[in-house]
């Protein structure tokens, strides 16, 4: 695959108008904490972020997704796992215990009703898993919240088979309005932002080769309600595509393979 198709393959699958997953909203009903599943400009966002990894990484291993192995990077809520499961994905979960978005947190109805297992993470970065077993490593919102990200890559890259996927999204980037604003408010909830030039260093450092990288996400999503919300994510995508602000977009994504 050429860097023109992947380029089209993400915005062909970004661009996708899925309808929403009646049992993601029934199974996260009457929590605050899963507010966002149930938010439709939210959720969409997941829709097509887990078709575009089911698609890539198909198209890449020229094998059947159900054929691939899958570790869902840090679950917190399970509802990843719950996706690519749905599409027939062989997903397994880990996550680490002790914080607010944990799997092992006090409300996770989703991994509790679809009886997902999720295997504990109890080191900073080493995994708990064999060399090469794994095609495809998802970070939804992971990489920025680990102690020592260089070593979290490092140890990624030794869980992936030859050739193997990392998929990163909504990883804060440094010169995000909306990053800017929370920190102004006090919230530090992501405290490292990263750049383009991070990333690859990053990247290089531990091994990867970068496929392909870019903005995302201008506008909230999560607790704001948008009417006709897949006509608003596509302005929202092409303003990240072909106008300057992009470079004050909330996240900077890439998907990058073992060399």
């Amino acid at each position: 695959m050429h860097g023109s198709d992947l380029v089209l393959l993400r915005k062909t699958h970004f661009q996708k108008l899925l309808p929403l997953n009646q049992r993601l909203i029934n199974l996260s009903a009457d929590l605050d904490s899963h507010a966002f599943l149930k938010n439709p400009a939210s959720q969409n966002i997941y829709l097509y972020l887990t078709d575009y990894v089911s698609e890539f990484s198909s198209k890449w291993f020229k094998r059947s997704l159900d054929s691939l192995k899958i570790l869902d990077w840090g679950c917190g809520k399970g509802f990843i796992t719950f996706l690519l499961k749905e599409i027939g994905a062989c997903v397994t979960s880990c996550d680490v215990p002790g914080n607010v978005d944990s799997a092992f947190g006090q409300s996770t109805p989703i991994l509790e009703a679809e009886l997902l297992e999720v295997t504990c993470l109890d080191h900073p970065y080493l995994l708990p898993f064999e060399k090469e077993s794994f095609d495809v490593v998802l970070s939804f919102g992971v990489l920025e919240h680990v102690p020592n990200d260089l070593e979290s890559l490092r140890e990624i890259h030794r869980i992936l088979r030859r050739g193997g996927l990392f998929f990163c999204f909504f990883l804060p980037y440094c010169l995000s309005w909306t990053q800017r604003l929370a920190h102004l408010r006090g919230d530090f909830y992501h405290d490292r932002l990263y750049s383009k030039k991070q990333v690859k260093q990053l990247l290089a450092k531990s091994h990867f080769q970068l496929l392909d990288i870019w903005h995302r996400q201008l506008f909230p999503k999560n607790r704001v309600a948008y009417a006709n919300y897949h006509q608003f994510e596509l302005l929202d995508q092409w303003l990240t595509e072909k106008t300057p602000l992009k470079y004050i977009a909330t996240n900077i994504e890439f998907v990058a393979h073992k060399v």
